[in-house]
Order: C-alpha cells, then structure tokens, then sequence
C-alpha cells in the first residue's frame, strides 16, 4: 500500500531530480523518453529538435504557473503543435520501400508531457474541446480552439501504473488515493486549468504541492539581450539578490549578493578562469544605483557594464546564474554559447560542472567545444539528438534502453 504522506515526511524536500522526462505528439517529437542525470548536455545538428525538447520542457514548467494554455496559444494553438506526421512508421518507410503515408484509426489526438523525479512523477494530457455551447447555452464558445486537459497523473516510483499512481484527474474529476482505495476530490475543475496551479491544500494532497513546488523551482535562461539599449547596461537600484531575473537586467545585484553571501572564492576564480588577471568590483553611483567595475590588466581605469562586449557582459551573466546562492532544482541553459569567443567556452564548460554539483543542469548546446569540456565530465550524460524522416530521435537508444515510461490515456 502507498502512503505518500510518509514518503514526503521521508524524503522531506520538495525537490526532485527529473530522472526521465517524457514528450509525446509535440512538433517533431513523437515519441520521445530521455534519460536524465545531474548534468546534461542536448546536442545534434540544426533542425534536429533541440529546440523543441526545450519548448516542451519549458511549456510543462508553465503548468504549475497557470500558463499551460496561454504558452500554447503563443506557439499557434494546439493544432499547429500537433507532430504532422503519421501515428507509426512501418519497417517499409522507413527503408524507403514504401512511401509515408497516414494510417487510419479512431485514437484522439493528444499532446502529451510528463517527468518521472526521484520521489514523484507528473504527466499531463491536453486535447481539442468537444463542440458544445458554453454556461448551459446552444451559442458556440469562441474559445473552442483552447486546448482542454483531458488527464493528470502524479505518481510514486519509475512508471505510472494504476498500482503507484497517487493522484488521478479525469476531466474535471480529480480522485485521490486514500490507502487502498480513491476518494474523490473535486468534480468541477476546470478542464483548462490544471491540478498544479488550482489544487493549493498541503494537508489534503501533499503530493501536488510538492510536484508544484519542484517544478516551479525550474530556472530557465535563454537568449539575455546584450545590445547596447539592453536594461543590463544601465545602472540599477539595486537589493539582495540571490536568483539573476530570466532577463539579466539585476546583474550586478545578484553578482554582489554572490560576493556577499554566496561562493565569493568560485565567483572570482571563474573570472579569472575566462579572463586572466581580470577583476570584478561594484560601486554605486550619486543615485545608489549598482554599477560594475571590470578591472583589466593594462587598463588604467575599470569598465562599467555599458562598456563591455556583449560576449564578456554574457560571460557575467552566465556566472551569475550559475552560482546563484539558491540553487534550482533544475537549471535550463539554451545555447548558453552565443555570443562567447570559442576560447571562453572551456572556461565556460568548467563553470557548469562546478554548479551541477548544486543542482541538476541541462545544457542546449551545437558549440563542439562546450560539449567536450562537458562531455570531459565522468557525470555528464550526452542525449545526441538526429531526425529521421521529420521525426526527432535520440542516437543510439533502442526500444530497450529508453526509461521505462506509461501513459494512462
């Protein structure tokens, strides 16, 4: 009998390292299990799906905020996130011996997202909306192309099954295990709103705070904007700052709140590691605002971050969010190269390995020299992404060696 009440008391944290996250039905992922450890590194060619691993990962943390819907309606609508291509390949298209065509079958459509972590899993199950009226009225809704979420698991152990499954939403009906038994505890929730972001009650269903609160911990940084108007150029008010903004405009904030109270040793020798007898100071201007000061040998006077290139202020900005005084459960980097002189990237690639020591990191990356400094690590593990026939796979990974993995629905 599962008791997850004990287990959280166990396991005390709502922390969990994704073990396996699971994508289904999503552009050029069909069907895709990735296996996961403490560092992680996606690689592949361009247009292999790299990016669309990350879409999915990043539209699974907008769950938990209440923004599942509204992220989909910014990718085109559920339709346009569809995989375009048949429900199967056969061994004759995929030879060439026969052509690509569609099979037919009476399966809904589903996009599909889940993690199996060290102490919970999580999946979800979005659709099109049957055609009815809305409020008891014959008047169409016009919001008929709102995806509806048909199903949401939470589960204990590696797979969901019906034996380890702990919470088990069914439309708007949402059951709870009760020892051997479901009880039901809610009938009425919204069929686009999810468990995570509506069900808020710790004592009742411990479980889905807890997935809630691990996967709102998820830190993703994609694509700071350097440019010489970026807000990150000017000085700012500056206070505390223990976790660097998705948009880097608390810079020196956060880098100081490190010198402060955070890795002052790790923050100065990863200067020194990408820029050899470089130094980082602060000072404030007439207005209390933060201002940065970037000693460099030879120079006579240090930089402030208007000055810089946007390769070393990009540089500042990943040491920023990479030592952060309160780690993430999960630390998301999308092509953290750009921008970076390829001499930076073994500096750069050091600085990971020493922060997935803290948390769980995945890296995005086709910067050959980033993924062998990682790659150099005994504890990265390396998911190298090809596409066939449209369809997203990862190298080398047969039936038998994807994570075991369950759908209910």
């Amino acid at each position: 009998m599962i008791c997850s009440s004990n287990l959280l008391q166990e396991t005390g944290s709502a922390r969990i390292m994704i073990k396996a996250f699971a994508v289904s039905n999503y552009r050029s992922l069909r069907d895709v299990v990735a296996p996961l450890a403490g560092l992680n590194v996606v690689t592949g060619p361009n247009g292999c799906g790299k990016s669309n691993l990350y879409k999915s990962l990043r539209l699974l943390a907008e769950t938990a905020k209440g923004n599942l819907i509204s992220s989909l309606a910014e990718e085109g609508g559920l339709d346009y996130t569809f995989w375009a291509g048949p429900g199967q390949f056969s061994k004759e298209m995929r030879d060439g011996s026969a052509p690509v065509q569609g099979t037919a079958g009476n399966t809904p459509s589903r996009l599909r997202l889940g993690f199996a972590g060290e102490e919970f899993g999580y999946a979800i199950s979005l659709g099109i909306p049957a055609s009815t009226g809305f409020a008891g009225y014959q008047e169409p809704s016009m919001f008929q192309l709102d995806p509806e979420i048909k199903r949401e698991c939470i589960w204990v152990g590696d797979v969901c099954r019906p034996s380890s499954c702990l919470i088990d939403r069914v439309g708007p009906v949402v059951k709870v295990r009760s020892g051997r038994k479901w009880e039901v505890y809610d009938t009425r929730l919204n069929t686009y709103e999810s468990i995570l972001s509506e069900i808020s009650d710790p004592v009742a269903v411990p479980e889905v705070h807890a997935v809630r609160q691990a996967i709102r911990q998820w830190r993703f940084y994609d694509q700071f904007r350097t440019d010489q108007h970026s807000s990150i150029r000017t000085p700012q008010i500056g206070t505390r700052t223990p976790v660097l903004d998705h948009n880097g405009h608390n810079l020196v904030a956060a880098l100081r709140t490190i010198h402060e109270i955070g890795d002052r040793e790790g923050l100065h020798s990863a200067i020194e590691d990408a820029f050899p007898g470089a130094r980082l100071g602060f000072s404030t201007d007439a207005g209390n605002r933060f201002v940065l000061e970037f000693e460099q040998a030879g120079l006579l006077r240090p930089l402030n971050q208007a000055e810089l290139s946007d390769g070393t202020l990009r540089y500042l900005l990943l040491v920023a969010a990479l030592l952060t005084p309160r780690p993430p459960s999960l630390l998301v980097l999308n092509e953290p190269e750009t921008s970076l002189h390829p001499d930076l990237l073994p500096a750069l690639g050091r600085l990971i390995i020493r922060a997935s020591r803290e948390t769980q990191v995945w890296v995005v990356s086709h910067a050959p020299r980033l993924v062998a400094a990682l790659e150099a690590d005994n504890d990265c593990h390396s998911i190298a992404l090809n596409k066939e026939l449209g369809e997203t796979r990862i190298l080398g990974q047969g039936l038998l060696d994807a994570p075991p993995w369950n759908w209910m629905d």
